[in-house]
């Protein structure tokens, strides 16, 4: 699948990003891949330290002639978010990423490409091993864990970096330059059941909801998707005063930041009604269908046959469980009312997961908002909902949004580069994901930061895909914008 890639322009570009594919690399499995970004800074000869928190930073001398410009900082993250339909055998831990060329785009076989950030990365890692580029003092920072937490820009200490300008690469809209994010913070709900032994008489399913598109929970949360956990637990609504339909286990979701596109679990129902059940299923799932199929016209529903399990989640945990799913804010909650089209607060029902041996049930939500106020009501709501349903619930993770400053230099210069290089002014966007900007300047507020990138679509999706053309224009925009930073 590599020749595809390898031909494609910028050719040292490309080839970057598909030996990242060839290292696994899920968040918190970062070792091989920040080892061997450490090397690649090593054997140029430039400056690589790693610092606690997994972070590289390399450092590459000014062009001479150069010196007095200001020191740039090109920002990536190393970590990709591990996503692939449920039929397609991948160990993200273990396995390359089978990436390849569709048309006009770059993709991967079932999975996730990691495009998020890894052409960014890519991008930094041609600038370093470049000896014709013209640019100022740079330094690079790789950052480790962004998708679950943060965690590398969280660590950053102050002081390490010496630049004054910092170029994040994790937007996904070429054209467009980004000059603030929202704020989130993690809900962590669990119910503690007691196991109920299994009736006689009884047969059991599986009842599996698969096919959504799922996505980003910040860029593709304003699409209205579906959220499988929802449909879950919307079927077993119905299913349950009307058959008397009761779980033994639920999977659904996966990841904090990706909309969930399958849930997965096991019911059981009395033997005689079992051909009740599937109609009164099937007939509901139909409705959802027809609700949904604008956003979701693949989602599909299978009831199969399975193995009776050894016990089931107690009836009363059962009905409070899926009340609350039911009842949980889910989405776009609020538009921002200052920048028509950006999502001011949503939040994202991440996963539904149950655990036979802890006797839990684990519920994972990521809220969103570039307003504090607005993100800790949310907060409130979801409490409030799952604290009647007799769950504990907790709060973590909280991160700062990053808030614009429209009289920024570095983006009156990218403006200016952007419209002599290609004569139109670029859109300038706040976006309601995390980016690790706002950390990062809380660190070092001096710092003056855009975000930029190649256009993505679907990222944290197995639909992820990157457009060929415009990282040629990504990566042209930014040699451009290197060689016209100002002067100290």
């Amino acid at each position: 699948m590599s020749q595809g890639i390898f031909d494609l322009q910028p050719n040292k570009l490309w080839k970057n990003f598909y030996q990242l594919t060839q290292i696994p690399r899920p968040s918190n499995h970062e070792d091989q891949v920040q080892e061997f970004i450490y090397n690649f800074g090593k054997e140029l000869g430039l400056e690589t330290i790693k610092d606690e928190a997994g972070n590289i930073i390399v450092r590459k001398p000014a062009t001479p002639g150069l010196e007095n410009r200001k020191g740039v900082i090109l920002q990536g993250h190393l970590d990709m978010v591990p996503q692939k339909n449920s039929e397609k055998e991948h160990d993200f831990v273990n396995d390359p990423i089978e990436a390849f060329v569709d048309g006009d785009w770059v993709t991967a076989n079932g999975t996730t490409l990691g495009a998020d950030n890894g052409i960014g990365v890519a991008a930094a890692m041609a600038v370093l091993a470049s000896d014709n580029l013209k640019h100022g003092p740079l330094e690079v920072l790789f950052t480790a864990t962004e998708e679950t937490g943060m965690d590398g820009a969280e660590g950053l200490k102050a002081g390490v970096l010496q630049g004054e300008i910092l170029l994040n690469t994790d937007s996904e809209d070429e054209g467009e330059l980004y000059v603030g994010c929202a704020g989130g913070e993690d809900v962590g709900i669990r119910f503690t059941y007691t196991e109920e032994q299994v009736p006689a008489n009884m047969v059991a399913f599986g009842l599996n909801i698969t096919g959504l598109k799922g996505g980003h929970s910040g860029m593709d949360i304003v699409l209205q998707r579906g959220n499988a956990n929802q449909v879950f637990f919307r079927l077993l609504n119905e299913a349950y005063p009307a058959i008397g339909a009761r779980l033994a286990s639920i999977d659904g979701g996966s990841l904090r930041n990706a909309i969930p596109r399958e849930a997965f679990g096991v019911v059981t129902v009395d033997q005689q009604k079992s051909d009740e059940f599937k109609q009164l299923v099937e007939d509901e799932f139909a409705v959802i269908k027809k609700e949904l199929l604008a956003t979701e016209p693949d989602m599909k529903l299978s009831i199969v046959t399975t193995d009776m399990p050894a016990e089931l989640i107690d009836e009363p945990t059962q009905v409070n469980l899926t009340k609350g799913v039911l009842a949980c804010p889910n989405g776009v909650i609020r538009m921002s009312d200052s920048m028509p089209g950006l999502v001011e607060t949503s939040t994202n029902l991440a996963s539904v997961k149950s655990d036979a041996a802890g006797k839990t049930i684990d519920i994972a939500c990521l809220m969103r908002s570039s307003v504090d106020s607005a993100k800790a009501n949310l907060g409130k709501r979801i409490a409030a909902v799952f604290s009647m349903a007799g769950a504990k619930v907790k709060f973590s993770g909280a991160y700062p949004g990053w808030q614009p400053n429209m009289a920024s230099p570095i983006l009156k210069t990218m403006q200016e580069v952007y419209h002599e290089k290609y004569g139109k002014v670029p859109e300038i966007k706040a976006i309601h994901a995390g980016l690790e900007c706002g950390i990062l300047g809380g660190t070092y507020p001096n710092w003056d930061m855009i975000s930029f990138g190649p256009t993505i679509r679907f990222p944290h999706s197995p639909d992820e895909k990157v457009n060929i053309a415009t990282v040629q224009k990504f990566w042209d925009f930014m040699v451009e914008t290197l060689e016209n930073i100002p002067a100290k």
